[in-house]
């Protein structure tokens, strides 16, 4: 199995484009949303371009591709990231340029390549002097070069000129340090002869960047423009800086040249002969010049990519896995037809209504607090009710007095018995009412918590809050019959009072009443008007509120499973479902209305997991190519 360094050098340059189609070109620039999953774009080899303003890294790039093809001008000329890929044609074939943005046109005039550079830089950053970290991709097609992908990056600078901002300075050094910085990049630095190789700013960058210089190619422009009695060896030997990498001497055409429309191939050539000619670098000849350096970034650059391509590999599988398994998470995109809108919704419901049954019935905690209510909170309220105060002496002797009127009771106080059983009755009213409340309380917690709960439903806040407005007025509607049940509970108890324990006073009365001497087991009469005839009145009416609170502390709690909780389990949506059949296409649509935050997020890892499996796509071409 073999691969070229045609292939490989294509297959990065393939990935780079499919990056910027669908929107990766570093960390810095992605949106927030997209700034959440991997970057293929950091990971790729490549080769950045770097120098200060008028370093001659405009020239170079020219003399590497042969070709006139770069805006020119004062200032800040490359504003926007240009990712130029190099592809060698046999010879003989007519060269000719394309960009990305315009993927069915061809130039072969590159005064016109220019003029689209300068005008697609326009279209994002306006005709203004701001920049932009989105790519340019541009690709060349000559037998006049080697295969090769070049960034080039805006020259740094240190002074804002008119028309922007004070951090644009900050502003093109942290661009270029995003791309520096990343440990695939390889770093061309190019620096003018004729000026301080300390003051540099492209070598000052690296230095930061790669301070081992392993990552960094030197290059060194204007050596015929440095003053005569002195020459570039102490750089270009690596005395003054050295790096891991050679630094290569480039003689770039002159202005005149320029203005003599002098063609890059004459312009090569004289490269050459300066170099073979030259009293100071005749020796190192064959390792200067542009087409040296391209040959030796070339070669550079393949086997960076045939090292990189394992981990590359492992990154893409490891990212297709994770961006599959988010986009199940955050689900599919809507369906747009009524019918599929409406079946959608019902699923969606359906699934918080397992949730919802799960809390009930004990798969997930908060059913058990309903139990509370009936085995802590209804006892003990029961416990409080204020029957001492109601079955005082003094209010027994009030109640029984006022019942009889203006004729005294003959032999048991039949009415005044009645008054205080039915006034005690009146406060078990509380307890039971609160008991509902209690219960309905916990029943809106756990379908609040059961919303929360429903993976589906959080794409649709719409229709979360559609739901919570349903099911609360259905758990509304189960409160109201379930105090109507709860009161009617008590309303029967005082409506009918048992007969039985009644029957039975007589009796107890005769075996033992109670009088102001204590006990008198042999009495035939006793007077229906001492202290001791109304307390044990009072004692016969509490044990009877005792056999109706015991009774109640049964009946409360399964009237209000009855009413609330067995409905809301049966159906809490019932009423919901009938009116959602009944709504229009439009409606339903507003239900399933996303966040935009969420639909932005699923967007973008769909297209990070379109460029994944497309890298991988291309990858396996070239590792099967043989």
């Amino acid at each position: 199995m073999t691969t070229t360094m045609e292939s490989l050098i294509g297959l990065v340059n393939r990935i780079q484009r499919v990056c910027t189609v669908l929107g990766d070109y570093g960390t810095d620039s992605n949106s927030s949303a997209a700034a959440s999953f991997s970057s293929l774009w950091e990971v790729l080899p490549t080769v950045a371009v770097v120098g200060g303003q008028s370093s001659g890294k405009s020239s170079v790039l020219e003399s590497i591709v042969g070709r006139d093809f770069l805006p020119r001008g004062s200032g800040i000329v490359t504003r926007r990231p240009l990712v130029l890929q190099l592809h060698k044609m046999e010879g003989g074939a007519q060269e000719y340029a394309e960009f990305l943005h315009l993927p069915k046109r061809r130039f072969t005039d590159f005064a016109a390549v220019r003029k689209e550079i300068q005008d697609e830089t326009d279209r994002v950053t306006g005709k203004t002097k701001m920049i932009s970290p989105v790519p340019i991709h541009l690709s060349i097609y000559s037998p006049n070069v080697v295969n090769l992908t070049l960034v080039d990056l805006p020259g740094l600078t240190k002074v804002a000129v008119e028309g922007q901002p004070d951090s644009i300075v900050e502003d093109i050094e942290n661009m270029v340090r995003s791309y520096v910085a990343k440990p695939n990049c390889i770093i061309l630095a190019i620096s003018p002869a004729n000026q301080d190789i300390a003051t540099s700013d492209a070598i000052k960058l690296a230095r930061e960047v790669d301070p081992s210089g392993e990552r960094t190619f030197g290059v060194l422009t204007k050596l015929d423009l440095m003053d005569k009695g002195t020459n570039a060896l102490d750089v270009l030997e690596g005395r003054s800086y050295r790096l891991q990498q050679p630094w290569v001497g480039i003689v770039n055409r002159s202005q005149a040249d320029i203005n003599k429309n002098v063609d890059m191939i004459a312009a090569r050539r004289n490269e050459r002969e300066y170099f073979a000619t030259s009293p100071d670098y005749s020796h190192l000849a064959s390792k200067m010049g542009s087409e040296y350096l391209a040959k030796l970034l070339s070669k550079h650059l393949e086997s960076v990519i045939r090292a990189r391509i394992p981990s590359i590999t492992s990154l893409i599988s490891k990212n297709i896995d994770e961006l599959e398994a988010e986009l199940d998470r955050l689900g599919r995109p809507v369906a747009v037809d009524a019918g599929a809108q409406l079946y959608t919704i019902l699923e969606l419901c359906r699934a918080f209504d397992r949730i919802f049954k799960e809390h009930l019935e004990g798969g997930r905690p908060g059913g058990d607090r309903i139990y509370g209510v009936f085995d802590h909170q209804l006892p003990a309220a029961l416990k409080k009710l204020p029957f001492d105060r109601h079955l005082s002496f003094q209010n027994v002797r009030k109640v029984v007095s006022e019942a009889d009127g203006y004729q005294p009771h003959l032999i048991a106080p039949e009415q005044g018995y009645r008054r205080l059983i039915e006034g005690a009755l009146n406060y078990f009213r509380g307890p039971a009412e609160a008991s509902v409340d209690a219960v309905h309380f916990v029943l809106k917690e756990l379908v609040r918590k059961s919303i929360a709960e429903t993976q589906e439903l959080r794409r649709f806040p719409s229709l979360q809050v559609e739901i919570a407005g349903a099911a609360g007025e259905a758990l509304e509607r189960f409160r109201e019959e379930s105090k109507k049940t709860v009161v009617r509970l008590v309303d029967m108890e005082a409506s009918y009072l048992t007969v039985d324990f009644f029957r039975k006073l007589p009796q107890e009365i005769d075996k033992g009443p109670i009088t102001e001497k204590g006990p008198n087991n042999g009495a035939a009469t006793v007077d229906r008007y001492t202290e001791g005839h109304f307390r044990r009145i009072a004692m016969n009416v509490s044990s009877y509120i005792n056999m109706v609170s015991e009774t109640l502390k049964n009946t409360v709690p399964k009237a209000v499973v009855y009413c609330q909780v067995r409905e809301a389990r049966h159906s809490l949506l019932n009423h919901f479902y009938a009116q959602i059949g009944k709504r229009e296409g439009k409606q339903l649509g507003l239900l399933l209305d996303e966040d935009p935050a969420l639909m932005e997020l699923r967007h973008q890892a769909a297209k990070r997991l379109e460029l994944f499996k497309s890298a991988r796509d291309e990858i396996e071409s070239v590792t099967w190519a043989r």
